[in-house]
C-alpha cells in the first residue's frame, strides 16, 4: 500500500468492520507508525489525537480487535479494516459505537461447528456430540434421515413451533455429520453460492 498519510497531517482514518456480519463497529485514526503496528501485530492500532500517542484497542479491557484484512481506498487516504471483535468495541460497552448489536443471528451456524469441530478434536467423556461421532457414519447419517423425516412430518401436519425445533435438531445432527466427513457448514454455503451464480451448470 502507498497510503498518503500528508493529506490529513499525517494521519488517515480507518473504518472498522466485523468481517463476519459486515458491521461497521468503529472509526479511528492511524498514523504511520500505528499503521505499521498494526501490520507487526496483527491486532489494531491508533493514533489517540488528544493524548497524542499510540493505543492498541483492547489493550486495558482485553477486547482486541484482531485483524482479518486491510483494504485502501480509491484515493489511498482512508483504510477499511476488517476485524475479529474480541468483545463490545466501544467503551461505554456497546458492540459498536453508535451503540448497535453486532449480532446476526445465521452467524451463530458458524459458532456451533467450531464448537462441534472442537468435540470432535478432544471427544470428551458425557458428550452427547462424542457419543454421536463414536457411533460411526452410519449411525450419524441415520440420525440426520429421522430429523429429516420428523422436519417434514412438523411442516406437514405440525406447528410451526415444532417445525423450528426439529429443524435445528436436523441442522445440528447434518453439521456432525459433515464434520465427521471433514467437510463443514461452509462448505454448504459456499456450494449454494456457486449454484446462485448465472454460469453456474447442474452436474
Amino acid at each position: 500500500m502507498n497510503l498518503d498519510f500528508k493529506k490529513m497531517n499525517g494521519l488517515v482514518p480507518a473504518i472498522i468492520q466485523d468481517n463476519d456480519t459486515h458491521v461497521v463497529l468503529m472509526l479511528g485514526y492511524m498514523n504511520e507508525e500505528s499503521y505499521k503496528k498494526t501490520l507487526a501485530t496483527g491486532k489494531v492500532t491508533f493514533f489517540s489525537r488528544t493524548r497524542q500517542c499510540l493505543w492498541t484497542k483492547g489493550e486495558e479491557s482485553g477486547n482486541f480487535l484482531n485483524v482479518v484484512s486491510i483494504k485502501e481506498d480509491c484515493d489511498q487516504d482512508t483504510l477499511l479494516i476488517e476485524v475479529h471483535p474480541a468483545g463490545p468495541v466501544c467503551h461505554k460497552g456497546t458492540d459498536t459505537c453508535w451503540g448497535e448489536k453486532n449480532d446476526e443471528p445465521i452467524m451463530f451456524l458458524k459458532e456451533l461447528q467450531d464448537f462441534i469441530s472442537k468435540r470432535y478434536e478432544e471427544m470428551p467423556e458425557d458428550s452427547y456430540t462424542t457419543s454421536l461421532f463414536k457411533s460411526g457414519v452410519n449411525k450419524m447419517a441415520q440420525k440426520v434421515g429421522e430429523e429429516a423425516i420428523e422436519t417434514v412430518i412438523e411442516a406437514t401436519n405440525g406447528t410451526g413451533e415444532r417445525l423450528i425445533y426439529e429443524s435445528a435438531d436436523f441442522f445440528y445432527h447434518l453439521i456432525v455429520l459433515l464434520t465427521s466427513k471433514g467437510y463443514r457448514i461452509e462448505d454448504i454455503a459456499k456450494e449454494l453460492r456457486e449454484r446462485h451464480s448465472n454460469s453456474w451448470k447442474k452436474h
